[in-house]
């Protein structure tokens, strides 16, 4: 028998005895509250109100019971769902479409989706690096390529290039370097800013190849079933009656 079962016929034999004991109840109530002559209401003696021992504790008893059943078919449920919770987290099965559009639109969700949270710091570390990269190198690029334009023309007021030397020293000796010098950095760090910008754009697109092919080999079987074997081997050749030695190599799934 189910607990639902038990529990819907003992609900019926609670019922039952409700019945039974407010009918016994009635009929001592209605014999002792009323006289014979002319049915002059008198007064109630509870003294004489007998209740049915035997009525109530099997009431009670089998509200116990219905009680304990329905708080056993409670904490079943509830195992029953924490049991179907865990099962559901222990055979997740990301879907390699899904993990990819996530990570397109959001860098680093399809790590989350996959669940491989420790995949994050790598992704938004490489991010932050970058963005480091290009911010400091755009600040050397703006530094020399304005100090370069302030050594090229003849404006005299236009002297940025000072701040990268100390006081003192001699630029009108040494201003055809100072033109090469500048003109060179200005390249170098906008090459720089520029591959910055590259390196960025391919952690985004690393980020989103690792999603989808995490969520692929999620389902790749890694039992003890598969094993490879490799053994020494004589082989035979049809084509002559020598023989050839080779290593065999078995891989089983």
């Amino acid at each position: 028998m189910s607990p639902i079962q038990a529990t819907y016929k003992l609900r019926a034999a609670a019922v039952t005895l409700l019945l039974l004991l407010v009918a016994h109840l009635s009929a001592q109530v209605t014999s002792d509250t009323f006289v014979d002559e002319g049915n002059i209401p008198a007064k109630i003696n509870f003294e004489n109100i007998q209740f049915d021992t035997l009525s109530v504790d099997t009431l009670q008893n089998a509200i116990q019971t219905q009680s304990g059943l329905s708080a056993d078919s409670s904490r079943v449920s509830k195992k029953r769902s924490g049991i179907e919770v865990s099962d559901r987290i222990r055979n997740f099965k990301p879907e390699p479409y899904k993990a990819t559009w996530l990570a397109v639109v959001i860098p680093g969700a399809g790590q989350i989706y996959n669940r491989k949270y420790w995949k994050l710091p790598i992704v938004y570390g490489g991010f932050m690096g970058c963005l480091y990269a290009y911010n400091w190198n755009n600040q050397m690029y703006s530094d020399y390529r304005q100090a370069f334009l302030d050594i090229m023309d003849a404006d005299p007021n236009t002297k940025s290039y000072e701040t990268f030397f100390p006081s003192g020293y001699d630029y009108q000796r040494n201003e055809q370097y100072l033109k090469d010098l500048f003109k060179k950095r200005k390249d170098r760090y906008r090459r720089w800013r520029d591959l910055s910008i590259f390196a960025c754009v391919g952690v985004y697109l690393v980020s989103i190849v690792d999603a989808y092919v995490d969520a692929h080999l999620s389902s790749f079987d890694i039992s003890e079933d598969i094993n490879l074997s490799i053994h020494p081997e004589m082989i035979n050749s049809s084509a002559s009656t020598n023989n050839y030695y080779g290593v065999n190599c078995n891989i089983s799934f």
